[in-house]
């Protein structure tokens, strides 16, 4: 992978973690077009260090209120809001902690990472905005417990790429009659611990066969980082006012015209 290749794929990932367009998907038509090698161990090394830089870029963007939970959660204060709403988080993501520790890679094997999968995921991704779009149930002003466990389980179903997570977990929120804006600070705060997870488990996989990994090379690694650092900044604050204007109807249109377009190419190449 050269330096040029990595800043792109960073640019991907980047941009289309925090975007309702899914950055896995994303990542395998960036490498299917770049033509690299998408199952050599040398892309889940890059995988790693990019989905990494976006969770960093994700604590830069939302310090604010990840300071202001971890405070109040760790003070002395019996109960208060700030320990509610992490209570709510940690059950959010119950299912994806099921998921991902013990039927991933049985959901790798059934149904794959090739361009078909990717096609299909992204037009059920398109689906599911347009229907959040034109949804109008009563807004609620606090997610509740039930919600987030709802909304967890729809980041679980999102492990499949081309299914975007945000997207899928916004989606799920907005249909449930949740506000915009708190569904999107619940979406981007409730994928951090997961992600990291995620990260932490492709490191394992990569130790474990040291054998097959082809070594990137230090400064693919390092652009390809800054290139998804700088760009999921960028993306992450973009996405949380695009939520609160509910343009989500302008995504449905590209992921239904992304997925059309893989899936044709995929056919016919």
């Amino acid at each position: 992978m050269s330096i040029l290749e990595s800043i792109i794929l960073g640019l991907i990932q980047g941009l289309t973690e925090f975007l309702p367009v899914s950055s896995s998907g994303h990542l395998i038509i960036g490498q299917t077009i770049l033509g690299l090698d998408i199952s050599a161990s040398n892309s889940l090394t890059f995988s790693v260090v990019v989905h990494t830089a976006t969770v960093l870029s994700t604590l830069v963007i939302l310090w604010g209120e990840i300071k202001h939970l971890f405070i109040g959660t760790f003070s002395t204060t019996k109960w208060n809001e700030d320990k509610n709403y992490v209570c709510k988080i940690l059950i959010s993501m119950i299912p994806v902690f099921i998921v991902g520790m013990f039927f991933k890679d049985t959901v790798e094997n059934i149904f794959g990472e090739g361009l078909n999968v990717v096609s299909i995921c992204l037009i059920i991704t398109a689906l599911l905005l347009t229907f959040s779009y034109y949804a109008k149930p009563r807004e609620r002003e606090n997610i509740s417990y039930l919600h987030a466990f709802i909304i967890g389980l729809s980041q679980a179903v999102a492990v499949l790429p081309g299914l975007s997570r945000s997207g899928t977990t916004i989606s799920t929120g907005l249909l449930l009659g949740n506000k915009k804006e708190k569904v999107a600070q619940f979406s981007f705060l409730m994928v951090i611990i997961p992600i990291l997870g995620e990260a932490f488990l492709d490191l394992i996989k990569i130790l474990k066969e040291p054998s097959e990994m082809e070594i990137l090379g230090i400064y693919p690694i390092i652009f390809g980082f800054l290139a998804a650092f700088i760009s999921g900044c960028f993306a992450c604050k973009f996405m949380i006012n695009i939520v609160k204007r509910g343009k989500l109807i302008y995504f449905a249109i590209y992921c239904f015209a992304i997925g059309i377009g893989t899936l044709l190419y995929s056919i016919f190449y």
